[in-house]
């Protein structure tokens, strides 16, 4: 392939200032890696030029899964956009549900309560494992360890029988409504799920004897894709990436929402902030998610028959009991559906997802539909740090490189 200077900005790069006396070196290759590569978690398409084996430039390029997320809010409306946050980071739709919903509800004045603050604080600790567990073992089968993913995959399907019994659905839950959650369950979920998570903690034990101690695993991920504290923050990276680079921030301690303030647990952060620091910081989170996990199933025996939805007519539906014996819940539940106007003014929510901080900034004009919607997708913030980090690295890294950043490209794309 010739060594041509191409019309892509990103890619002026000029061969002659490598020739020197050898008219091998300085011969540059372009290549693509996807857009149907599986290793690129997603529709992703990555425009490297190669020096050899080592890359000099590289271009994420995004947008084959873009579906106009943030216009389709303003259009359907602000209850009619709930089943769609969940086909943003689809493998844990709960937390996007959880983030729309708490912007909705500063902008309604909708207070929760105490039982289903505690419910999605557990579902969201729930999809947070699953993501991880999604992480480690597509990344793990990526590198060679193929029985790491079936050992994740196995408990990845527990999690989907748990949040099937709570919310009816495996995947795309629509779960979470304004001012709480839909449905509760009974108590034997409760003790399945504390059961689930004794054992859980030792099948992450073998995780790390499989792979912390793996000379490839270590060669493959230590010291590969440094982010530096400084680079992490100048390119806006949160949750793991960021914490893996040894900057504590975390939300769900930093600035507490859906009562996590009453959960205690550790934020873990790495050093050198390279694949392997990511890596580590992941397999601790899930550790300190079933901690969480644990002290919420706790927590709903003892608020057990609590309310777990707000009694707030303006917004939320009424029960359908009701609906079928009162006109006036029926007037109710007529207005949610077909006119639910939110306040005038403006509001962000944000959580803590498995990718970072996930935030909807919302804008209200008073009427049924939003005037803007903005989704903060701490996958694309990811994605954007890929030229960076994987420069001058051999091309045989950008595995391990995009697997620790983690991301999904329905949230990137939306």
């Amino acid at each position: 392939m010739s060594a041509q200077t191409t019309s892509t900005k990103v890619f002026e790069y000029n061969p002659t200032a490598l020739q020197g006396d050898d008219p091998l070196h300085g011969e540059l290759m372009e290549l693509n890696m996807g857009p149907q590569h599986p290793a690129t978690h997603g529709v992703l398409r990555i425009k490297v030029v190669l020096d050899g084996e080592t890359m000099k430039e590289i271009e994420p390029v995004v947008g084959y899964l873009h579906r106009g997320k943030e216009k389709t809010c303003e259009s359907l409306g602000w209850r009619k956009f709930f089943p769609h946050t969940d086909r943003l980071d689809y493998v844990q739709p709960l937390m996007n549900n959880c983030a729309y919903a708490i912007a909705l509800e500063q902008l309604g004045g909708v207070p929760v309560p105490e039982r289903g603050q505690i419910i999605r604080v557990m579902l969201m600790e729930m999809s947070r494992i699953a993501a991880h567990l999604i992480y480690l073992g597509t990344t793990a089968i990526d590198l060679g360890a193929v029985t790491m993913f079936f050992f994740t995959f196995k408990e990845r399907e527990t999690i989907y029988t748990f949040l099937d019994a709570y919310t009816g659905h495996r995947m795309n839950n629509t779960y979470v409504r304004i001012g709480g959650v839909y449905a509760d369950v009974n108590e034997d979920v409760g003790r399945e799920i504390e059961k689930w998570c004794d054992h859980f903690l030792g099948a992450v034990d073998e995780y790390e004897k499989m792979l912390t101690g793996n000379r490839i695993w270590y060669d493959r991920n230590h010291n590969i894709g440094i982010v530096s504290k400084e680079l992490a923050l100048a390119w806006s990276l949160t949750g793991p990436n960021l914490r893996g680079s040894g900057f504590e921030w975390d939300l769900r301690k930093q600035q507490p929402y859906s009562s996590y303030e009453r959960f205690n647990f550790e934020i873990p952060v790495g050093t050198t902030g390279d694949c392997y620091d990511r890596y580590l910081v992941r397999v601790e989170e899930m550790r300190q998610s079933t901690r969480i996990i644990q002290q919420a199933v706790k927590l709903l025996r003892d608020t057990r028959g609590g309310e777990f939805l707000a009694d707030d007519r303006r917004y939320v539906l009424p029960p359908k009991g009701k609906v079928h014996t009162s006109m006036e819940e029926l007037i109710h539940q007529f207005k949610i559906v077909t006119d639910m106007a939110l306040p005038k003014g403006e509001a962000y929510g944000a959580v803590e997802s498995s990718k970072g901080e996930l935030g909807f900034y919302v804008v209200s004009d008073g009427t049924s539909h939003p005037l803007r919607c903005h989704i903060r997708a701490p996958g694309l913030m990811n994605v954007q740090a890929i030229p960076v980090v994987m420069r001058d690295r051999l091309f045989s890294d950008t595995v391990s490189i995009i697997g620790s950043l983690d991301f999904v490209m329905g949230e990137v794309d939306r």
